[in-house]
């Protein structure tokens, strides 16, 4: 069986040459190009950098997208269709700092979206079970300044949200 590159540019794969030492790489069960799609539509300076698809004639192929390599936000990533065997659980999560509440309400609003499940403090699952941590720079300041009452004022406020609010967070450090 031999695997169709929907974009080659020599036998090897980009992703050899990347400079990135450490890559996340996703087993998903099905919805590989799909979710690909998605996820470089949700997240800023995106790119599929490849995909491969099995062959019409592969049993079940008939196409679909079996592995690939793309960049969310610059950092890349590989993603399988390698079917029901394993699961996404929070166990892993992906870690995502936000600078703005504009930042962060748009990645929650778009992760959260078409069957997505928030969670608490800035945790949720994407529509396929992946789990991110939303999560604004100001939560890290807040929390590290030299107050510790103040940084207590935000972890309890911090632990009552799903979606984490800045201008909150804000106001608990000042209270």
């Amino acid at each position: 069986m031999s695997i169709t590159k929907t974009n080659p540019a020599d036998n090897e794969s980009p992703s050899i040459h990347s400079t990135q030492m450490i890559t996340p790489f996703l087993w998903f069960d099905g919805k590989v190009e799909e979710a690909i799609n998605f996820y470089t539509s949700v997240f800023p300076n995106s790119e599929i950098i490849n995909t491969h698809r099995l062959p019409g004639d592969a049993p079940g192929g008939m196409g679909k997208v079996l592995t690939g390599t793309f960049k969310l936000n610059g950092v890349e990533f590989m993603i399988l269709d390698g079917g029901p065997m394993f699961k996404f659980n929070e166990s892993i999560s992906f870690f995502v700092k936000c600078e703005t509440q504009q930042e962060v309400d748009h990645l929650w609003d778009s992760l959260t979206a078409d069957g997505g499940q928030e969670s608490r403090c800035g945790w949720l699952k994407d529509k396929y079970g992946v789990s991110w941590q939303i999560v604004p720079n100001a939560l890290g300041k807040l929390m590290g300044g030299p107050d510790p009452v103040k940084a207590q004022q935000v972890m309890q406020a911090m632990l009552q949200m799903r979606k984490l609010n800045i201008a909150e967070l804000h106001a608990a450090y000042d209270k």
